[in-house]
């Protein structure tokens, strides 16, 4: 285990997949209420700019299949994962890999889970990290979404964030701590330790 630091790149690694022009939240949401935007669409809204999501290939796909069962086995009542579901900040619509978030009542069928909702977001890495190390890294911090994990294939480990800043110049993690195969990674909920999952778990 060891801990390490990220710091926030100039510009996001995501422009070259944005659109010219930028969306405020609301105007995004208008476009998939009234049919603009469909599930055929594969966006999200990131920093107000509307985002190609990179396609997904057998190891990223698989990857989240596994984590997904793994994440249900050990969540106590009272979670649900989620995933590849958009969750709500003040200028983004990400859509992460996998997120625990509270049970409600309507299955978030009204309403996305906000970001003070979402106890843990996972992205899945490969072709994505450096967006994901950087940019989502940025997005997550300044939403004050507490715990964020990237899952890199590239390096074989979980890179688990903690202690946003929340909105500042430079959002970013306080805490970087890279899990290696052999390592246990701690899922805390509110606090709470509820497992300790193997590295060797997570990965392909």
């Amino acid at each position: 285990m060891s801990t390490t630091t990220t710091a926030a790149p100039p510009t996001p690694e995501y422009l070259d997949r944005a659109a010219m022009v930028t969306f405020t939240p609301t105007r995004y949401d208008a476009m998939v209420h009234t049919g603009i935007l469909t599930s055929e669409d594969k966006v999200e809204l990131l920093e107000n700019h509307v985002v190609l999501k990179m396609p997904g290939n057998p190891s990223h796909d698989g990857t989240i299949l596994r984590i997904s069962k793994r994440l249900v086995r050990r969540l106590p009542a009272g979670w649900d994962v989620r995933c590849q579901l958009a969750i709500v900040l003040a200028d983004s619509r990400p859509e992460p890999d996998l997120a625990i978030v509270p049970e409600d009542p309507d299955d978030y069928t009204k309403r996305h889970p906000a970001a003070a909702e979402t106890r843990l977001v996972i992205e899945v890495a490969n072709t994505s990290l450096l967006i994901d190390q950087r940019d989502k890294a940025r997005i997550y911090a300044r939403g004050g979404v507490v715990c964020y994990w990237i899952i890199n294939l590239e390096a074989n480990r979980v890179e688990v964030h903690a202690q946003p800043s929340g909105p500042c110049d430079s959002p970013a993690y306080a805490s970087v701590v890279n899990y290696a195969p052999g390592d246990l990674v701690p899922l805390i909920l509110d606090g709470v330790t509820v497992a300790n999952i193997p590295v060797a778990e997570l990965l392909p």
